[in-house]
């Protein structure tokens, strides 16, 4: 999963090397934070969200493959 938001992610922003994904494990399952530069928070958000909202579908498309939950916030 981590790697799928990293991969995401740094085809999205303008500094690709700032990318960071952190896994948090859970009692309900894991959380990803994906953090940004920036000035390419907007990038990753999209407008109106819709970037983020795809991002968290493709995850959980994934999630639901493997048998995990999983959650993802956002933040630069």
């Amino acid at each position: 999963m981590k790697e799928l938001v990293e991969l995401i992610a740094k085809k999205l922003v303008r500094h690709p090397e700032d990318v960071v994904v952190r896994v948090i494990e859970g009692d309900k399952g894991q959380s990803l934070e994906l953090h940004v530069h920036a000035d390419d928070i907007g990038r990753v958000i999209g407008k109106n969200g819709r970037t983020a909202k795809a991002i968290r579908t493709l995850l959980g498309a994934a999630a639901s493959k493997a048998n995990v939950n999983v959650a993802l916030q956002i933040s630069s």
